[in-house]
């Protein structure tokens, strides 16, 4: 069982996977862009999560052991994923997994800084493209360069309707394909500045993001 979901706001994200888990929907595993669940018993557990990479794998077993002293079962996430998850094990343990607010800010300014650096990513890439011409930004004010048959627009009658047809499926993917990485690139940085805004608030004391 899969679900595909993006969460700027971490508070949000834990509540809707607490809430299924008590519809009995437990979490098995976070992906990039969605969630693994399983059906399980109904339970009142807590989800928390964190976002945190380690470079040795003795790190990762220090970290999710320190949790796991509290009465936190790490329940998702590898040393390299980044995101890290966990359930209330224990009901004499914390409700929260944080014990100040700067450590469960700065959540938002480490997942701040992952999404920055795939818009530089994806921005260097979308303008090797274009200095390669691989890629023509003038197709977004003409769609006409989005067509290859020679002398296309010179055509008329039965021989460019039919031209005309036979290449639009072409230049449509051509241009969704275009315009995917400038959509990318400003999707990604909406997300770090959001997330960086969310840092910020929490970091002021305004809890209410």
């Amino acid at each position: 069982m899969r679900n595909y979901k993006v969460f700027t706001n971490l508070e949000k994200e834990e509540q809707w996977l607490s809430d299924l888990t008590k519809q009995g929907i437990r979490l098995e595993k976070k992906t990039w862009l969605g969630y693994k669940f399983r059906r399980d018993q109904p339970e009142a557990a807590t989800i928390k999560m964190d976002y945190r990479t380690f470079k040795r794998a003795s790190d990762f077993e220090d970290y999710r052991a320190l949790f796991e002293d509290s009465g936190w079962e790490h329940i998702s996430g590898t040393k390299n994923s980044g995101f890290q998850y966990f359930r209330k094990a224990d009901t004499d343990g914390s409700k929260e997994i944080f014990s100040d607010v700067d450590s469960k800010a700065i959540r938002y300014k480490r997942l701040s800084d992952l999404w920055a650096l795939l818009a530089c990513v994806y921005a260097i890439v979308m303008f090797s493209l274009i200095r390669s011409e691989s890629i023509d930004p003038g197709a977004i004010f003409n769609p006409k360069l989005l067509y290859y048959t020679p002398g296309l627009w010179e055509l008329e009658g039965e021989a460019f309707w039919r031209s005309f047809l036979f290449e639009t499926p072409f230049a449509v993917f051509r241009g969704l394909m275009w315009l995917f990485f400038p959509v990318v690139v400003i999707a990604t940085l909406y997300c770090a500045f959001k997330l960086k805004n969310q840092y910020n608030r929490m970091k002021e004391g305004d809890l209410r993001i």
